[in-house]
């Protein structure tokens, strides 16, 4: 291949794969996923296809070896990565989108490829009932008509606390509060409070995939 070629071919690769872009999929079939991508590695979990608020599971895409795709776990313990076979997820989707939460400052800002785009102080995890630190994504988007606790929007994430706001228990979201007056501070069970006004605006520009980094 001339060298002009190769220039062309890695320009295309740069702008398909921008490197602030991360990718997730829903699953498509309940499969074990696997230690290592090999059909008799140890499974470490099964891929499910419902979140506990029952819309799609959408799993982090982090790697593909051949017919295998390395995903990100959205289960107890935080942090597990496995291996599935392609078939067993639908569409790759990319978003360029970020979310990173600064517990020590009380922050959440949102990126778009790189940029940041929206900043806001929030409410995390009590010293007794800390946010978890870690690197996660949104995995749902869901809007309330009567949960003033949880405002009117929030986004369901992959991290799980020991204790959470979130219905059915452990799930970290992000979302609405109607204690404003308690932001910023450390005031959760593990959730990230915003403030009402603020979670719709977040809402409106966190597309579901979004990594979530907390630290």
């Amino acid at each position: 291949m001339t060298r002009a070629l190769l220039t062309a071919a890695a320009l295309t690769l740069a702008f398909a794969a921008p490197a602030s872009a991360s990718e997730w999929a829903h699953a498509v079939n309940i499969v074990p996923i696997r230690a290592t991508p090999d059909t008799d590695a140890k499974r470490v979990a099964t891929t499910r296809l419902l979140t506990e608020d029952k819309l799609a599971e959408v799993y982090a895409v982090y790697e593909r070896r051949d017919d295998w795709v390395r995903i990100g776990v959205p289960a107890r313990p935080n942090g597990r990565t496995g291996w599935v076979r392609r078939t067993a997820l639908g569409a790759v989707h990319t978003v360029d989108t970020r979310i990173t939460v600064d517990r020590r400052t009380t922050t959440l800002t949102l990126t778009r490829g790189g940029r940041t785009i929206f900043k806001t102080r929030v409410g995390v995890g009590k010293a007794a009932t800390p946010t978890p630190a870690g690197r996660f994504w949104v995995r749902e988007k869901l809007r309330f008509k009567n949960a003033p606790v949880y405002g009117s929007r929030a986004l369901g994430t992959s991290a799980y606390a020991a204790v959470s706001d979130w219905p059915g228990g452990g799930v970290v979201g992000i979302h609405g509060t109607d204690q404003p007056g308690l932001l910023p501070g450390r005031v959760s069970h593990g959730c990230i409070r915003v403030r009402n006004a603020d979670m719709a605006t977040l809402y409106r520009l966190t597309p579901v995939g979004t990594p979530v980094v907390i630290r």
